[in-house]
This record gives structure tokens, sequence and C-alpha cells, in this order.
């Protein structure tokens, strides 16, 4: 009975991380990011899914404004931090650290690269399009 009850809890274990990687930004609501400047967690009572992810909002107000316009919200770069693209690296971003620059959400690796990003925006963006351009060919 005991090897049982641990079998199935072993096989749950493998299940959970597979059900949070689908969460995007971690479970932040992204529309929170452009519209009160911060990360908000998201609800898991407020969801939608889109492009395979399953993205949480802290209201229904903010998961309407997602569904009507999902593009409007998505981070730059598709989520990859643009201080590593702009050193030829992929790196994914992470929620908690991010910039908000000409109304686009950028999601950073760190509190470093939030530094590196503001102290010259134009040129760090610029050179992580190049990267992301190579990345998508």
């Amino acid at each position: 009975m005991k090897n049982i009850v641990l079998a199935l809890l072993l096989s749950l274990v493998a299940v959970v991380p597979a059900v949070a990687d689908d969460w995007a930004l971690d479970g932040y609501d992204v529309v929170s990011y452009l519209r009160g400047g911060q990360p908000v967690p998201g609800r898991s009572d407020i969801a939608t899914m889109w492009k395979g992810r399953q993205w949480h909002f802290a209201t229904e107000e903010n998961r309407a404004r997602f569904e009507a316009d999902p593009r409007a919200y998505m981070p730059g770069f598709g989520g990859l931090c643009p201080v590593s693209l702009s050193m030829g690296r992929a790196q994914e971003g992470d929620p908690r650290h991010f910039v908000i620059i000409g109304k686009r959400l950028y999601l950073l690796r760190s509190q470093l690269a939030e530094q590196q990003i503001m102290a010259a925006p134009r040129d760090v963006l610029m050179r992580a399009k190049r990267t992301w351009i190579k990345l998508r060919q």
C-alpha cells in the first residue's frame, strides 16, 4: 500500500512543473504591467488560453482587455531579455524584472539588466533587435 501511495505522489510531483511551465509570466497579470506599472499576481480563476499558454489576470477587466488585443500586451522579443539579446544571447526574462519603453513591456533577466537598459535604452533595443531577427530566421 505504501508503495502505491508513494508512486501516486511521485507521479503528481512530476505533473506539477509541467502545468506551471504553461503559465505565461509565471502567473503574473500581463495587463497590470502596462496599466498599473507593476507586476500583480494573477488569479487562477481568472485566466485565458492564448498561444498554448495560460494567462492569469488580477481582474475580469484585465482579462477582457487582453482578450480584445493580446498582442498589445505581449512582452517585446517574446519575453527574452533585451540586454542578453543585445549581447548575442537568448535568455528568458524574469517577470519580476521589467521596463516599459514606448508602451512596450520588456522582461529582463535581473536588476543589473534593468540598470543596463535604462542607461542606454535605444542602443540596447537596436542591438537586441538585430539578434532577435537572426534568431527568427
